[in-house]
């Protein structure tokens, strides 16, 4: 047994058998003051008397207490005593601080104090507590207070325990031995000062060979060289912490490590096949996927990406590879079109390699794989192809109908070669201007053109498949119209000419220039001249100034507005192009008054006149927007004559009786039999109480009668008969007993009377129109003058 080991069971024993219920510790007694040999004194006080530290009658040193303690009695820790217990009982003893009266009591007599819990260091490690010494009579205190600690000694009763459980880690694979992979902790809450309670060792329960433990660090290494991923990803390792340096009897606690390999390049990629065969038809768009080659990798995440390129071929630039990156897989796209009856075959050489490569892992490689891939083209039935992706023809704007421009060429590409027939979209000639031969593709011309309506037409041309008319394709085809010499000059604009009145001999007065919608190779050449049947008797000239203007002089010194206002000069216009056109055109010169710089003061109305004259064509718009306007109203005023005017109370079945309907039509204003014509026409005729004929007559109910109205005041009796029409019509049908217990709307054609006109209606007109006199229509003055013309006239001379 080695020394460290013997001193260690010594200390417990002492720490045992000190702290046990048989042994006591007593109060030391030791005087406070100095060594011996010394004075004593420490110095004087005010008075000059010296001064000497007071003795400490009892002092103590520290309690210590096991904790856990499972006795059936109280714990004793130790005995209280002072010098002034004389034995008699006159000291009491008291006991105050941490735990005092609860955990800790003492005998007041005696001074024994004792536990009476069972104490657990991991929560408290000791407790401070203070004594006195007190006269049970007279309650005064015999010792100073003073303090002392009780101390607990620990035992090993907590089993260490780690700081996570589980613990998840990674270490890539194929990792050398000894590489670190995670640390583990555990923690021991007993006295890590005392003993071996808390001193832990770990090691490893599950998990072997593959990995070790530190016994003193908890650092976890692998043990095994060459660990696979793609062997064997996870494991489960236990690790074990045990206190008392790992002897028998000590306390333990375990905790699981979840271990993962992470992955690295160590696989290269293999392709799943050596040949790959793809058929594909001839019709398959540019873009398109012929086919899709796959290689498998071992690896995972980006240590599985791979690159896909083609390293050989017998038709360069058909095809390319691209990657999809999801499932790492090879897209073979087409590049070129396919033909048939050209190439049936393909063969190329796929090479499929990693992205990220290892340097470490060089040694396992090559890291990339070949593979080969044959493409079979499959025979389509394809449209008809034109010579020519778009055709252009000329054609002379006067050339002849069914003449041909020029011709189109389609053949169907299949084996077969099939008839192809021509045809025109009409959509893209809409006019029918070209036809084209359905056999030989001539295109030829069914009316005639105008370079200057359209000078190019575009057209589409479709090849149909004889034997397959699904099979089409088009063409576009453009035809220029080429420009013959057809149209003549004329003036480039509407000119306004005018000469003063004092203008000189050979003044110019206008420059004039020309257009042509034609367009001549060479450009225009102009010529003017003043025309030959002007030449004689002109009053001015015409000078040609070869670069396609003129100018207009004046012949003579002056000129008078009130002789001749206006000129008309004749001006000969000719192109220089064969064949030759030439056009007449005149110019309208008007003689104004000038002042003295030649500047326009005052021309003759005349003149004004003829400047502001308007064109046919605007006399034309303005006579259609009259007759159209004209046209509106007399609409209007039919449709105003067929306006019916609505009844008062539309549905016949109204469930209120107070409006009689009849459906009986007068005979207008000749029919004097369906009614008393002479009460519209004149108030005063009506009788005074006339019975209503729809009902039984009551004579024997006298009809009341209204109050008189106060008649108004004067000035204002402008509509009385009016007045006194409605108020007889009201007192009529207060007064009668057979009106309706409602009001009920009463309308009447009285007009009135007093009016200088007199009433406009025709119910008051005579029998016939020889009995009226329109002669008065003629005193009203010229308004009225039409009307008194087709009345007022004598009744012989119309014959």
């Amino acid at each position: 047994m080695d020394r460290r080991r013997l001193c260690a069971l010594v200390m417990l024993w002492a720490v045992v058998h000190l702290s046990s219920p048989g042994y006591s510790l007593r109060a030391l007694r030791r005087t406070t003051g100095g060594r011996r040999g010394s004075t004593g004194l420490t110095g004087q006080d005010a008075n000059g008397l010296p001064l000497r530290r007071s003795k400490r009658g009892w002092m103590w040193n520290q309690f210590f207490l096991l904790e856990e303690y499972t006795g059936t009695d109280m714990q004793y820790v130790g005995k209280l005593h002072s010098d002034g217990d004389r034995g008699d009982g006159s000291v009491r003893y008291v006991l105050t601080g941490e735990g005092a009266g609860t955990l800790f009591k003492i005998d007041e007599k005696s001074g024994d104090i004792h536990a009476t819990k069972r104490l657990d260091r991991e929560e408290k490690a000791y407790y401070i507590l203070h004594a006195k010494a007190v006269n049970r009579f007279t309650n005064e205190a015999l010792e100073g207070e003073s303090e002392f600690i009780i101390k607990i000694h620990d035992i090993n009763d907590n089993e260490p325990r780690f700081t996570k459980d589980p613990y998840m880690a990674r270490v890539p694979e194929m990792s050398d031995v000894g590489t670190s992979v995670i640390q583990v902790t555990a923690t021991d809450a007993d006295d890590a000062t005392y003993g071996n309670s808390a001193r832990v060792v770990y090691s490893i329960l599950e998990g072997q060979p593959y990995f070790s433990v530190d016994p003193d660090t908890g650092l976890i290494k692998t043990a095994l060289p060459g660990m696979d991923r793609e062997v064997k990803e996870h494991y489960q390792v236990v690790i074990q912490a045990k206190d008392m340096a790992g002897q028998m009897g000590g306390l333990s606690g375990t905790t699981t490590v979840s271990i993962t390999l992470s992955d690295v390049n160590d696989n290269p990629p293999r392709f799943t096949k050596t040949l790959y065969e793809f058929r594909v038809p001839e019709s398959n768009e540019l873009g398109s996927t012929v086919g899709v080659v796959r290689a498998m990798d071992a690896d995972i995440g980006q240590n599985a990406e791979m690159d896909y390129r083609i390293i050989g071929s017998d038709g360069p630039g058909m095809f390319d590879v691209t990657v999809n990156r999801s499932t790492q897989e090879g897209l073979i796209v087409l590049r070129k079109p396919l033909d048939y009856e050209k190439k049936r075959q393909y063969n190329l050489r796929v090479q499929v390699e990693n992205v990220h490569i290892n340097p470490r892992f060089y040694s396992m490689g090559p890291f990339r794989d070949e593979a080969s891939v044959k493409i079979v083209v499959e025979d389509v039935d394809e449209p008809p192809v034109f010579e020519r992706p778009s055709y252009v023809m000329e054609v002379r704007e006067d050339a002849a109908r069914n003449i041909a421009v020029g011709s189109v060429s389609a053949s169907d590409p299949d084996d077969k070669h099939s008839i192809v027939r021509y045809t025109i979209d009409r959509r893209t000639d809409m006019d029918r201007v070209f036809n084209i031969h359905a056999g030989n593709g001539s295109v030829f011309i069914l009316r005639e053109l105008d370079r200057e309506e359209k000078a190019w037409h575009n057209i589409s041309v479709i090849a149909t498949e004889f034997n397959n008319p699904r099979q089409i394709s088009r063409v576009p085809v453009y035809i220029r119209v080429l420009d013959v010499n057809d149209n003549a000059p004329t003036f480039a604009t509407n000119y306004e000419t005018f000469v003063c009145e004092n203008a000189k001999a050979n003044q110019r007065i206008q420059t004039v220039s020309a257009m042509d919608p034609d367009e001549p190779l060479g450009g225009h050449r102009f010529i003017f001249s003043l025309a030959p049947e002007a030449v004689g008797k002109a009053n001015f000239s015409v000078r040609d100034n070869k670069d396609n203007t003129a100018w207009i002089l004046t012949r003579r010194n002056s000129y008078n507005s009130l002789q001749k206002s206006v000129y008309h000069v004749p001006v000969v216009i000719t192109d220089g192009e064969f064949p030759v056109q030439s056009s007449t055109n005149t110019l309208t010169i008007r003689v104004c008054t000038c002042d003295r710089e030649g500047n326009m003061k005052l021309c003759n109305p005349e003149a004004l006149t003829a400047r502001a004259g308007l064109s046919t064509g605007a006399l034309v718009a303005i006579l259609l927007c009259v007759v159209i306007l004209l046209m509106i109203v007399v609409l209007f005023a039919a449709l105003r004559r067929q306006r019916k005017k609505e009844p008062l109370i539309i549905s016949k079945e109204d469930v209120r009786d107070n409006v009689v309907s009849y459906n009986d039509e007068g005979g207008g204003e000749e029919d004097t039999q369906a009614f008393d014509i002479c009460t519209l026409r004149n108030p005063e005729a009506i009788e005074e109480s006339k019975q209503r004929r729809d009902i039984i007559p009551e004579t024997f109910y006298p009809p009341a009668r209204r109050a008189a109205v106060p008649p108004p005041p004067p000035g204002r009796d402008n509509n009385g008969d009016v007045r006194d029409f409605i108020n007889q019509r009201l007192q009529d049908n207060d007064g009668d007993p057979t009106a309706p217990p409602y009001d009920s709307l009463a309308t009447y054609a009285y007009e009135g009377s007093g009016s200088v006109a007199e009433s406009l209606s025709s119910l008051e007109s005579a029998t016939t129109e020889g009995d009226q006199d329109y002669n008065y229509l003629s005193e009203w003055g010229p308004r009225f003058k039409k009307l008194a013309d087709m009345y007022g006239g004598d009744d012989d001379s119309d014959s």
